[in-house]
């Protein structure tokens, strides 16, 4: 059983009736442990079975929670995803899917419409954990109440994406003179066209303000070299933050008209896959990330700059102009 701190009230619907999940995992030992975790969250089973099951006969009842693992994810067990993606995001039902780093870019891929929790290589723990915050998830839930500790760990990533979003937000606000105080420009806004004077018998041109291009990407590369040095000297999680270092690597990719893979962007954040992945969530949620899917290849997906990070990200860098090197 897990630990005491994991172990949650039996979890109902407005009605009281206890949640159904269902667990897919080839492997019948984590299958087993995920049915007790479940148990232990207040859930009651309503499949168990293979991978293969989902494809196989007639399409199944889903429960409100479906734990998948899928570590090594082959093409039979990607259809399968997919098609449980699908119907998933048309039920509302919650889905964690498990698998590890070498097919975390296949799992991505097939998650497209779900909103699925992906965990890499996780611990029995990391489970307990992610149904835990799937639970807060579930609307009309009757269930214990998160201790304080618990609560704030789960709005601590939120709120620091937030804080993300409204500093890039007013980038411009510092720094760019009475114009931008007057028109109430914003990095996140593009400017009104203007019309400019012209000749009697003439019409007149909309007229765009000129944006501030993205820095070099050799300039980006060398910032964030100069950020991984530090964990030569000092503990890298003193200064860990993924969000920072995940936009800068898709700063210097737009640059250098380059796709960044899931996986990529997870090990340039710095922290662990899962933890990364969340970030992504928020990142994605906030407005800053884009997914973008492979025209040639359904089976990946890859994670951009939206366009209105990218026009922040440039301004940033010229408000910071010469000592961008070095404050960055």
């Amino acid at each position: 059983m897990p630990p005491a701190d994991f172990v949650y009230d039996v979890a109902a619907d407005a009605a009281g009736l206890p949640l159904g999940v269902s667990i897919f995992a080839d492997d019948a030992d984590v299958r087993a442990i995920l049915q007790e975790d479940v148990v232990a969250a207040g859930f009651t089973t309503r499949e168990c079975g293979t991978i293969d099951a989902l494809l196989a006969g007639d399409a199944k009842v889903l429960g409100d929670l479906v734990l998948i693992d899928c570590p090594m994810p082959d093409a039979s067990s990607m259809a399968a995803l997919s098609r449980l993606d699908s119907r998933s995001a048309k039920s509302g039902a919650r889905i964690i899917v498990s698998t590890s780093v070498d097919g975390l870019d296949d799992v991505f891929a097939a998650c497209a419409e779900s909103r699925a929790q992906i965990l890499v290589d996780p611990t029995r723990a990391d489970r307990v954990i992610a149904i835990g915050r799937m639970l807060a998830e579930v609307p009309n839930l009757r269930l214990r109440e998160l201790s304080e500790t618990d609560r704030l760990a789960l709005l601590r990533l939120t709120e620091q994406v937030s804080k993300i979003a409204e500093r890039l937000e007013t980038i411009d606000r510092r720094g760019w003179g009475k114009e931008a105080e007057s028109t109430g420009s914003s990095a996140f806004r593009f400017e009104t066209p203007v019309d400019t004077y012209c000749a009697p018998g003439q019409e007149r041109q909309p007229q765009r303000k000129t944006r501030a291009p993205l820095p070099s990407a050799r300039l980006v590369r060398k910032i964030i070299a100069a950020r991984k040095a530090r964990a030569r000297f000092l503990d890298s999680e003193l200064f860990a933050d993924p969000a920072w270092d995940m936009l800068l690597d898709l700063t210097a990719a737009r640059v250098e008209h380059a796709r960044v893979s899931v996986t990529s962007l997870c090990i340039a954040s710095g922290v662990p896959p899962t933890t990364a992945l969340r970030w992504i969530g928020q990142m994605t949620d906030a407005g800053l990330f884009e997914r973008v899917e492979d025209d040639t290849d359904r089976r990946r997906a890859f994670i951009r700059l939206s366009d209105k990070a990218a026009d922040a990200m440039a301004r940033y860098f010229a408000e910071l102009g010469q000592d961008a090197a070095v404050l960055a």
